[in-house]
This record gives structure tokens, C-alpha cells and sequence, in this order.
């Protein structure tokens, strides 16, 4: 290589570097706005973020594969103090008429007397009337009702997230829980066993603290 060329072939090098070294280095990805720090959560009383609280559903069927729908609509408070947390207290209301699936003839066949019967039993509720706290998780036990039925359960509770909703500004507290139930015990017996007594609740539940 020539000294020419081996000059030429520098300033290239040189002019690159000096033209990546001005390219700003990505930025930081912005942090989530909710952690599970239960110093960020503040004593009092919340509501339930009807928009974010899910609570999904999951039957076998006819023992070929595992069927799931949704509930939405979900409305209810929680009484919280990080500092006895075992004082905590939750109620929750869930409208038949938010119970989905991916078929909309057998959403209907839902609300049918076979099933939750909406006509006579719009809404089911939750009561709790015990919290037993073990750090970050919780069992929690309360009254279920369906269709007039109320039976006791208990969800595995665990607590996901707590702080500022950055869309509306409001203190928000996250938990998952779940439980398996029997809808037998509610009066559903609709083709039992070949779609599964045995029903897996699993909750995805968002509490604003109330205003």
C-alpha cells in the first residue's frame, strides 16, 4: 500500500470515528411506573380499575383441550394498611353480562338458566372475610356467590405492582390471584363431566386509590 493510499485509508477511519462518536447513544428505556414495593402503597381505601381487572376462566373440554373466557366489567374496593396488611379487606362485583368467549352462541348459552341463569343472578360477588399475609403473597378466604349460591374459596393471592398510574394519575395497587372451584357446588351441572366440573379462576386485578 502506497503512503498515499495508507493516508487516504486514515482520514476514512478517522472520519468515521468522528461521525459515530456523534451519534447519541440510545436512550434509557423508561421505567415502569408500578413495583412490588410495599412501602409505595398508601393506607386506605381503593377501587377497582373495572378497565384492568380480568379475571379469565378455564374449563377441560369434552377432554380434548383446556377452554378459557374472560370476565370484564369487574367493579369492587379493597381496604389496605401496609402496616397490617392482614386487616386487608376486598369485595368484588362481576357482571354476568362481561363473561366472554370466543363464541358468541356459546356466550349466550352462558347466561342461560344452564349455566349462570342472568336473568334471576346478573352479578357475582366476592366477599372476603379473612387475609393471611406471608410477605409478597397472601391466601386470602371469602364468600363466592353464584346464581344465589355462596360457598366459601380461598385465592392465592400475590401482590404485583404499586404506584403511579401515569394516564390518570391515580395511586394504583396490583395483585394476581387464583382458585379452583366446582361450579357443581353453584348448580351448574350442564353436561358434567364431559365439560369439567373443576373450574380455574385466575385474577389480574388493578385498585385506584379512591378519590
Amino acid at each position: 500500500m502506497t503512503p498515499t493510499m495508507k493516508t487516504v485509508l486514515s482520514a476514512a477511519i478517522l472520519s468515521l470515528g468522528l461521525g459515530l462518536a456523534a451519534v447519541p447513544a440510545p436512550a434509557t428505556a423508561q421505567e415502569v411506573p408500578g413495583a412490588a414495593d410495599p412501602s409505595r402503597v398508601a393506607a386506605g381505601r381503593y377501587t377497582a380499575d373495572p378497565s384492568h381487572t380480568q379475571i379469565t376462566f378455564t374449563v377441560d373440554h369434552f377432554g380434548f383441550n383446556a377452554y378459557r373466557g374472560i370476565a370484564g366489567g369487574a367493579t369492587g374496593t379493597l381496604q389496605i394498611d401496609p402496616a397490617d396488611p392482614s386487616k386487608a379487606s376486598v369485595a368484588m362485583e362481576i357482571p354476568v353480562d362481561g363473561l366472554v368467549t370466543t363464541s358468541a352462541e356459546l356466550d349466550e348459552h352462558l347466561r342461560s338458566p344452564d349455566f349462570f341463569d342472568m336473568a334471576s343472578h346478573p352479578t357475582i360477588t366476592f366477599r372476603s372475610t379473612a387475609v393471611e399475609v406471608d410477605g409478597l403473597t397472601a391466601k386470602i378466604t371469602g364468600d363466592l356467590t353464584i346464581r344465589g349460591v355462596t360457598k366459601p374459596v380461598v385465592l392465592d393471592a400475590r401482590f404485583t405492582g404499586a404506584g403511579i398510574n401515569p394516564m390518570n394519575q391515580a395511586a394504583t395497587i396490583g395483585f394476581e390471584a387464583g382458585t379452583t372451584i366446582r361450579r357443581s357446588d353453584f348448580g351448574m351441572t350442564y353436561i358434567v363431566p364431559m365439560v369439567s366440573d373443576e373450574v380455574m379462576l385466575e385474577i389480574g386485578a388493578a385498585f385506584e386509590a379512591a378519590s
